[in-house]
């Protein structure tokens, strides 16, 4: 596992600060409430975030590993399209901004433009105001836009739809898929790393390669998932550190956290010779002188692939690969 990645310092200011004058009860409760709402199945008959209070126990919980997740997809992502710079974002269900955090922090400067577009007034508010002394001058002059869901979504250089298909029936959750990439350059659809969130990822990206879009990450291909079918699924982890805050919270005593998640990125760009590279699909299982990985193959097909100590530079790569990475 890749060491823990640490919060933006202005995010995590920010953080600190939108929640400084809410009673640590309150949070608690609300999140106990949150907890429940999301482990329901089902869509949820109106918006889960229902005032204030529950916007900011909703950052203060969960921001952190969304932030993580599409941090890490981004990443992958842009390591994969050479010309992945993009502009303009448009943040689909970003409620207070957790992927517009992320793509500032992936792409910097070269990003000018973000629209988060979200179904809850207080989670936009808390949104705008944690944005409002962030570095990056696209998230201090950002849009923060109410709809209602599915809805039109305008295009961009790149559009995030993280964690909001659970929220939408089977058929609204293509719908938005299909909106949201209808104008965007890329399009990245993250999940929750579960079979659940596995199979809704799957159908999205059924809609985005039937657009004409090709898959430029995890998949080294835009083929069927060689684990469609199987008792496995398709998912990864970023490990991010905890705030003491966070930590109360979540009732938890690690310094860090795993957020599992489950991603396909898209795009209409050129997607560089990398793509041949095959992505590791598990943590590498290191034995005396031996290193397993399971691979997702660019020929569409899942192997077990074994290096040797006697393949010398070859095998001290495999010792430092980790689940998530290209091979």
């Amino acid at each position: 596992m890749d060491l823990a990645a640490d919060l933006p310092a202005d995010l995590a200011a920010a953080l600190d600060a939108a929640t400084a004058d809410i009673p640590l009860r309150e949070l608690e409760a609300s999140v106990d409430r949150l907890i429940a709402r999301y482990r329901t199945p089902g869509r949820a008959d109106r918006p889960i975030l229902a005032g204030r209070i529950d916007a900011a126990a909703y950052a203060a919980y969960r921001m952190p590993a969304t932030w993580g997740a599409v941090r890490a997809a981004l990443a992958a992502a842009a390591a994969r399209v050479p010309d992945l710079a993009p502009q303009s974002l448009v943040d689909v269900g970003g409620g207070t901004g957790a992927a517009a955090w992320a793509a500032a922090a992936v792409f910097g400067e070269s990003l000018k433009d973000i629209t988060v577009l979200d179904q809850v007034p207080e989670a936009l508010e808390l949104g705008r105001g944690l944005a409002r002394d962030a570095f990056s001058g696209a998230l201090r002059h950002a849009e923060w836009r109410q709809v209602r869901f599915p809805a039109e979504v305008p295009g961009a250089d790149l559009v995030t739809v993280s964690y909001v298909l659970s929220e939408l029936a089977p058929d609204a959750q293509q719908a938005l898929v299909g909106t949201s990439a209808k104008n965007a350059q890329t399009i990245a659809v993250i999940e929750p790393g579960t079979p659940d969130g596995y199979q809704r990822i799957m159908a999205a990206r059924d809609v985005l390669v039937g657009m004409g879009l090709h898959v430029a990450a995890p998949c080294p291909h835009s083929d069927a998932c060689p684990l469609l079918g199987t008792r496995d699924w398709c998912h990864f982890a970023s490990r991010i550190h905890r705030s003491p805050l966070h930590r109360r919270l979540k009732g938890a005593d690690l310094q860090y956290e795993d957020e599992k998640f489950a991603y396909v990125v898209a795009t209409r760009l050129p997607v560089a010779e990398a793509q041949a590279q095959a992505r590791i699909l598990r943590h590498p299982q290191i034995r005396k002188g031996l290193v397993m990985m399971q691979l997702c193959k660019p020929d569409g097909t899942v192997a077990q692939e074994l290096v040797s100590k006697r393949q010398g530079d070859t095998y001290r790569a495999a010792r430092d690969a980790d689940w998530g990475d290209s091979w």
